[in-house]
């Protein structure tokens, strides 16, 4: 396939490429060390011969990292559910449009929920540049048929690097026939509080055939997809994190701390996980043909988050976060006293594990009960739209 060389910094490898970036990864003393740990009992020479068989993307995301995600399913979840009943036509290509809460996991398990579905490919995921904290990262998720967002930029490049990323989806959709997977959008909500950014959309619609649009945003056959994890091991970075930025206007997290939340998004422990579709949105983008540009946008985000909202899974402590953070029990029907117990027993857990010099634990409590119960809120709003 003839892939424009505008794409080149960018795209996931081509299987021609494969050969030399699996040389390039097994003599890479960084790598090699990651992988004892996390697939220990594989040797060099073993993971050598899996990667010499695959000649393509798809491959390699079956050869090696199916077999990883199910792994970290049996050790660190309670089971995952993919229902993907909404798309009955798997000839077509869709670009996933999701809530985003884990860097790794989220496209992983999408991945690994279509190939348990029969689906005949993956999802391309779509990944911000300020996780490719070491070169052999960047290797990796290429391999992993990511192509990647430009973040560290300048105010002038932004309009290039949008530019240029709307035209590579395109060409995955309508060209390359992957599936894609964006977050809905820039890094995930902290606090839950599910939102889609109109750049996002407005980044969708600049390339693709169609003079308006919505013909160049039907192109992709846009798919809004709710996920939903019972816990979050991340939850109490994300709130050390929200009293680090209030208490000072100038923090910005380290390489460091992305590296510790991946690590602990992975291998964090997050019961039960749902994924759920909605039909793809392309009969009601044709309701939204006639508004003026200004409101499009706004209009098309609002879709998107009734549809995510309406999906989610919703688990006892999100009941429960809800009722302790209202001091009500409007959904005690929702879990029973010992759930109740366990769940206040976790959010004290993960408060212990919040290190701070000036640490606020009613702030920090606040914090936690509002990831939980943010869902709730708006899954009630979303049902009664």
């Amino acid at each position: 396939m003839n892939i424009p060389a505008e794409f080149d910094e960018i795209r996931p490898y081509t299987p021609e490429e494969l050969p030399q970036v699996f040389d390039e990864l097994l003599a890479d003393a960084s790598f090699l060390s990651v992988v004892s740990h996390i697939m220990p009992g594989v040797s060099p020479d073993i993971l050598k011969q899996q990667l010499r068989q695959c000649k393509t993307n798809l491959d390699v995301q079956i050869a090696i990292f199916y077999p990883l995600i199910q792994k970290i399913l049996e050790q660190h979840s309670d089971g995952f559910t993919l229902n993907i009943a909404s798309l009955t036509d798997k000839t077509r290509n869709y670009t996933f449009i999701s809530n985003h809460r884990d860097i790794v996991l989220d496209p992983g398990l999408l991945s690994k929920g279509l190939i348990d579905n029969k689906f005949p490919n993956t999802t391309e995921i779509a990944i911000g540049d300020n996780l490719l904290i070491y070169p052999w990262i960047k290797k990796l998720v290429r391999l992993n048929k990511a192509f990647i967002v430009q973040r560290s930029i300048s105010m002038k490049q932004i309009l290039e690097s949008s530019t240029r990323m709307s035209k590579y989806i395109h060409f995955a959709i309508t060209t390359k026939k992957e599936n894609i997977w964006i977050a809905q959008r820039e890094g995930r909500a902290k606090d839950s509080n599910d939102l889609t950014q109109e750049s996002v959309l407005k980044m969708l619609a600049i390339a693709g055939e169609g003079n308006n649009a919505i013909d160049r945003l039907k192109e992709l056959n846009i798919v809004p997809l709710a996920l939903s994890y019972e816990y979050d091991p991340c939850d109490y970075l994300k709130a050390q994190e929200m009293q680090q930025k209030r208490d000072s206007k100038d923090f910005k997290k380290t390489f460091q701390d992305d590296l510790v939340n991946m690590q602990t998004g992975i291998f964090g422990y997050k019961g039960r996980i749902y994924f759920q579709t909605d039909e793809c949105i392309n009969n009601e983008l044709e309701t939204l043909r006639n508004l003026p540009k200004k409101d499009l946008f706004i209009q098309l985000a609002k879709l998107i988050d009734v549809k995510i909202h309406r999906n989610y899974h919703l688990y006892p402590g999100n009941y429960i976060a809800y009722d302790l953070l209202e001091n009500n029990n409007q959904f005690s029907d929702k879990y029973t006293h010992e759930e109740k117990k366990r769940f206040e027993a976790y959010i004290q857990q993960k408060l212990d594990l919040i290190l701070l010099p000036h640490k606020d634990v009613t702030f920090l409590y606040h914090c936690l009960l509002t990831m939980y119960a943010n869902p709730v809120i708006n899954h009630m709003k979303a049902i009664h739209v």
